[in-house]
Order: structure tokens, then sequence, then C-alpha cells
């Protein structure tokens, strides 16, 4: 079986494997990939740059050759290689937990559960829970919707289709390295800026590609673009910026605003100001199943592209 059809057929099942079974409950991947960087950095830790970029050439670098090498092994076998990439798909993506965790956080506040709701925000986001009323907590619940579309989901499968197997793992391993260590804390500004800025390259076209389909998905198309193409650039990250935009426009609400990360107060400007509203608790759902289109939408897009590929290659060949 051809490779593009190994990566369109492995990515369908394993996005519907996470659509029914969410993320693996015990020993997930992920999680291992997450010790295991914990503790090359207890080892390389150094309050310098160069040390940052040899921790995470070691543990991205790592995640790519093991994805490279389980591809190689079953390259031979069909149904191995399209088993693998769905079990690599299912790993990497998470669009079901992130839609889980949103619904339990606006459930609690239809019901006035506001404490409940402070309780699990930080499953979803690093966001200081008790500086935030029922409204703040619905609109941080929507922007982390929004923005880990890309980030759980979008840019995995752009990677899936780029480099296959390896792309899967790799995309996924530089997201966890940045959630790990590329914030802009003490310990952190200089070792982890070869993270961050890994990341922001990595997630770039899987940011775009969730801002356009979110604004083909979503009720207002004119008002996503108009948003995106206003607002995207006042965000401080280069790809949230786009995405959270987008999904505003394509929702009709505002987002940005005063927010606190660990006791840090940060004033972002409004997305979608002009003309959006504030976020309610039932924009929620309606953040949980734009972004779910975008997912299916996503799949489609990739697969169809690498196929698309193939098939000038194949006829670049023959001319």
């Amino acid at each position: 079986m051809r490779a593009d059809r190994v990566f369109a057929y492995g990515a369908a099942a394993g996005l519907l494997g996470d659509l029914l079974l969410g993320d693996p409950r015990r020993g997930h991947p992920v999680a291992a990939f997450g010790r295991a960087a914990g503790a090359v950095e207890q080892v390389l830790w150094r309050d310098h740059r160069g040390w940052g970029v040899l921790h995470t050439a070691v543990c991205a670098g790592s995640a790519v050759a093991l994805g490279a090498a389980a591809q190689h092994v079953v390259r031979r076998s069909r149904t191995a290689s399209v088993a693998l990439t769905a079990a690599a798909t299912w790993v990497v993506v998470g669009g079901t937990s992130l839609a889980r965790e949103a619904r339990v956080i606006g459930r609690a506040l239809e019901a006035g559960d506001v404490e409940g709701a402070r309780e699990r925000l930080p499953h979803l986001c690093g966001r200081d829970p008790q500086a935030l009323d029922a409204d703040g907590i619905a609109r941080a619940v929507v922007e982390s919707v929004a923005e880990n579309t890309s980030d759980a989901v979008v840019g995995a499968l752009v990677w899936g289709a780029v480099g296959g197997v390896p792309g899967l793992v790799g995309f996924r391993a530089v997201n966890t390295l940045d959630a790990m260590v590329g914030h802009k804390s003490p310990r952190y500004r200089r070792y982890g800026w070869a993270s961050a800025r890994l990341d922001d390259m990595a997630g770039w076209p899987g940011a775009r590609l969730t801002a356009v389909l979110a604004a083909v998905a979503g009720g207002d198309p004119r008002a996503a673009v108009r948003a995106w193409r206003a607002d995207a650039a006042k965000h401080p990250s280069p790809n949230a910026g786009p995405v959270e935009a987008s999904f505003a426009g394509a929702l009709g609400v505002r987002l940005g605003g005063t927010l606190s990360y660990g006791g840090r107060v940060e004033h972002r400007p409004v997305l979608n100001g002009g003309a959006g509203r504030p976020v309610r608790v039932t924009d929620i759902e309606r953040a949980v199943r734009l972004s779910q289109r975008v997912s299916w939408l996503a799949l489609g897009v990739c697969a169809g592209a690498r196929l698309l590929k193939r098939g000038r290659t194949k006829r670049g060949r023959t001319s």
C-alpha cells in the first residue's frame, strides 16, 4: 500500500479511536515522554540557551528517531503500517479529552457551580481560576478549545501528512517540551528558549490551517476572516493569534483581554472586539462543536494533500 494511503487510512482510524476511546487511561506514551524529558532536564539544566538547545535536540530527536525506527520495522506490511499510523495518531491527538474537559466545566457553570468549574479549569489551561468569575471561566475555556484544536489535533495531522509516524510523534514531542520548559519563568527563560521557538515553527502551518477551517466551518466565514486579519497579529503568540481570532469571529464573540497566569496579570488585546459580544456559558458547547468540525476537516485536507502530492509526483515522472 502506498504511503499516502497508509497515512489516510491510519490517521482516520486513529482519529476515530480518539473519538470513541479518548486518551489511553494508563501508561500514556506522552506522559512517559514527559517523564523522560524531565529526567534529561535534571542532568542538563543550566541557566543557558545552549544547554536548552541540547535538551530540545536530545528529547525531540529521540522521539523522531523512535518513530522512524518503528515505521521502518513495519514498512513491508500494509496492515502493520496502517495499524502503527492509527496507534500513533490516537496517542498524539487529544480532541476528545479536550472536548470532555470543556464540557465538564460548561456543565458546572450551567448548574451554577462556579467553584466546581474553578477546580476543574487547571485540567484544561494554566489560568488562575480564583481570579475568574463564571464569564471569565467560560472565556478561558473557549480560548483553550480554540488554541488546543491546533495544538492537540490539527498540527499533529499536518506533520503526520508531511512525515508519517515520525512527524506525528515529533510534533507531539515538541509541543510537550514547550509546555514543560517553554514558558518565561526565571528558570526557563533561557533554558526553554529553544523549545519555545521550535514549537512556534512546528505549530505555524497547523495554526493557519486551523484558522482557515474555523472560518469555513463556523457560522460566519466573513467575520472569522475579518477578525483574523484585523486582530491576530495583536496576540503575543504567533500561532494562538490566528486561531483564537478566527474562532472569535466564527462564534461571534470577543476573546482576549485581562488574564492571570501563575499570579502574573497580562492585559492582552481583545480579539473581534468591534463585532463580538462577551462569551457566555453556552458558547463553550458551540466552541467544542466547531473544534470537532475543524478536526475532521483537517483530516480530509491533510489526507487529500498527501494523495494529491503523490499524484503530481507520479505524473511528473511519466511526462
